[in-house]
């Protein structure tokens, strides 16, 4: 395993802003939660989608897709008819728990903040 430099995130061509992308929806960073409450067991697909409101199928299965590859998330499949898949955070997923823990934290304390900000804007400009 080759370690390259460390990002520069400034830099136009850095994938440091593609994973920013990545690691930064919504949708991860509940699929991320549920899979470290879970840790260090195995959830399999249905019961993530059930313990993740509003996601669809197709977006939850495009987050885990994105977080195997990025090797945040490991998956098993069990041969059986129908094929059960499993998913379980990655010694890298688990890292990546705590700054994102931090970040919907913030986000649930200060929304109110935010959306008084967000009404008090649109306010001044419907005046």
């Amino acid at each position: 395993m080759t370690r390259a430099r460390r990002g520069d995130l400034f830099a136009p061509d850095c994938p440091t802003r593609q994973l920013l992308d990545r690691i930064g929806t919504k949708w991860t960073s509940m699929a991320v939660k549920v899979l470290a409450e879970a840790a260090p067991d195995e959830v399999r697909f249905a019961d993530l989608r059930r313990r993740i409101p509003g996601i669809s199928q197709k977006m939850l299965s495009t987050t885990l897709r994105s977080l195997v590859r990025d090797g945040l998330v490991a998956r098993r499949v069990q041969p059986t008819v129908p094929p059960s898949v499993y998913y379980q955070l990655t010694e890298l997923g688990r890292s990546l728990e705590g700054p994102l823990a931090h970040l919907r934290t913030w986000a649930e304390e200060n929304m109110p903040r935010i959306e008084d900000n967000n009404r008090l804007d649109d306010e001044e400009r419907a005046s």
